[in-house]
């Protein structure tokens, strides 16, 4: 891994976070045109899209610790998680 988070994310992660810009940005541009012609429905649709960028953001950032976290075990940085089982102490 890079010392720059941005070369080392993965392909996904990119995708991910340029969409989710995209999608804040149609939104800030929607509030703003809906405050300025005074139409109220037009604001709380901007306000949704917003909501979904920001959703978007956190599933990037999700999938950003999910890639690191693999470098890591890949590297013998850190143990890979151990299964739960469905049954506890051989019941």
């Amino acid at each position: 891994m890079t010392n720059t988070p941005w070369e080392a994310a993965s392909p996904r992660y990119k995708k991910l976070v340029f969409t989710a810009m995209a999608t804040m940005g149609v939104g800030i541009i929607l509030a703003i045109i809906g405050a300025n012609i005074h139409s109220l429905p037009t604001v709380y649709t901007a306000i949704a899209i917003m909501f979904l960028g920001m959703l978007g953001h956190v599933g990037a950032m999700m999938i950003r610790a999910k890639d690191a976290r693999q470098w890591r075990i890949d590297n013998g940085l850190a143990a890979p998680r151990k299964k739960k089982n469905a049954q506890h102490d051989g019941q």
